[in-house]
């Protein structure tokens, strides 16, 4: 029977990059059918007479209750079960609820089929995030995990040509049968080739020899104890409420950005979508910088609060280039600034997904990445786009169709407060990190 150190060895190098690229293409899928909405809610608010009011909740609050309510306890079975069956399981789920999209003749119907997709990328993030835990060393795992978050540009990038292409010479509703369908094959390759790793794996320290290792099987604690163990460190809470406040922003300027241009600055669906393709490939700078520049500077200058300052940092400095880019009429200058939002908007993933793993022990990782995703998810893709959307109709009798502009301005200002929690979560992050680490090397 071969120990952990053994149990390493079966998954080399080569093989855990593979399982990274395999789970980044997952979440290019995760993504494309999550942003593919965006560049099509004009021509569906044209076709089925909807209110931005409306849009905003299929955009937002349709999909992200449930993702939300629903990835807590997939992620508790994630902890228990196998996270490869889970991922390509739900990876066939929202890939099909995305194609049945195409289907809706009615707002119901289009509400029913988002809501199907919320529940099957439910299963996505959770099992993944504890798979790299696994799969990868921690002073490797913000690198990784940034990794894997490059599929939210890379994924809202071709969701976003693809939907301006496809609205323009595909209509609406057969665009999401375009996108939809590939996921079930991708789900596929995945159930086939991606191993389980074991619990713990990253985790074994080498310089221990088989004989006093033992693979850390304790039972996997109930949700409401990890919930109570996270909820106990000061740093997670200002963490998870910095990560929510920020993604109230960038859930609800993604979603109405391709409505704004069609408005604001009369672009075509075809010419939008290439415009913002180019914006999320930009942004794949900041995802992948956010998680490798946390893990440099931590290690350089041996303080762990890097993870919470340079997602901090970025937060704050991105807001005057947002208003820049809705309140200057030039459609190039427009386009340059959420370059650059881009860039600075993604950084914080890796950080606060590695900071959340490194904070709780070995069977709660999946179950922990949910509970930030819920409280992100919920106050962020729920709340932001729907909060723009009742705003842009809340000011339409004054501005007309300006109201958007300014709607949008106002949820620019929520990242200056996220900032802050950013700030105060680095006041006692080590404390927290050490009560941690002492914990688990007790369980090892």
């Amino acid at each position: 029977m071969s120990g952990p150190l053994e149990k390493q060895r079966e998954f080399s190098p080569a093989y855990r990059n593979y399982a990274l690229g395999l789970l980044f293409v997952g979440y290019i899928v995760n993504f494309v059918d999550r942003s593919i909405l965006s560049l099509l809610l004009e021509p569906i608010k044209l076709e089925l007479a909807l209110s931005d009011s409306q849009l905003g909740l299929l955009g937002g609050l349709a999909f992200a209750l449930f993702y939300t309510f629903l990835g807590i306890p997939i992620a508790a079975l994630a902890d228990r079960r196998s996270r490869v069956k889970i991922l390509a399981v739900s990876m066939v789920i929202w890939s099909a609820m995305t194609a049945l999209c195409g289907l809706a003749t009615n707002f119901w119907m289009l509400l029913m089929a988002r809501i199907g997709v919320g529940v099957g990328e439910a299963g996505a993030s959770p099992p993944s995030h504890s798979l790299i835990s696994d799969y990868f060393p921690v002073d490797k795992r913000a690198t990784a995990l940034s990794i894997y978050a490059l599929g939210i540009p890379f994924g809202t990038m071709i969701g976003s040509y693809v939907g301006g292409w496809g609205a323009d010479e595909l209509g609406w509703r057969y665009t999401f049968f375009l996108v939809g369908i590939p996921g079930i094959f991708v789900a596929l390759i995945i159930a086939l080739t991606l191993r389980e790793p074991p619990r713990g794996l990253s985790d074994v320290k080498p310089a221990l020899s088989a004989d006093t290792q033992a693979d850390p099987k304790p039972d996997a604690p109930r949700v409401s104890e990890v919930l109570n163990f996270l909820w106990a460190k000061v740093s997670f809470r200002h963490l998870s409420f910095a990560a929510g406040l920020h993604a109230f922003v960038s859930y609800g300027a993604s979603t109405w950005n391709a409505p704004f241009f069609t408005r604001i600055h009369n672009m075509s669906s075809t010419d939008l979508g290439a415009a913002l393709a180019l914006v999320a490939g930009v942004g794949a700078i900041g995802t992948f910088a956010g998680g490798y520049l946390s893990d440099k500077l931590s290690d350089r200058m041996g303080d762990k609060r890097w993870y919470f300052w340079v997602p901090g940092i970025a937060t704050i400095f991105m807001v005057p280039f947002q208003l820049v880019a809705y309140l200057y009429d030039g459609t190039t200058a427009a386009i340059a600034s959420l370059c650059i939002v881009a860039i600075m908007g993604s950084v914080y993933l890796g950080p606060s997904f590695a900071m959340t793993q490194a904070l709780v022990s070995l069977r709660m990782r999946a179950v922990a990445s949910a509970i930030l995703l819920f409280v992100l998810n919920l106050i962020g893709m729920g709340l932001g786009p729907y909060f723009v959307g009742i705003l842009s109709d809340f000011f339409t009798p004054t501005f007309g169709i300006e109201s958007l502009r300014y709607a949008l301005c106002i949820a620019v200002l929520v990242n200056l407060w996220a900032g802050v929690h950013y700030m105060l979560g680095a006041r006692s992050v080590r404390g927290d990190l050490l009560e941690t680490e002492a914990m688990n090397a007790k369980l090892a």
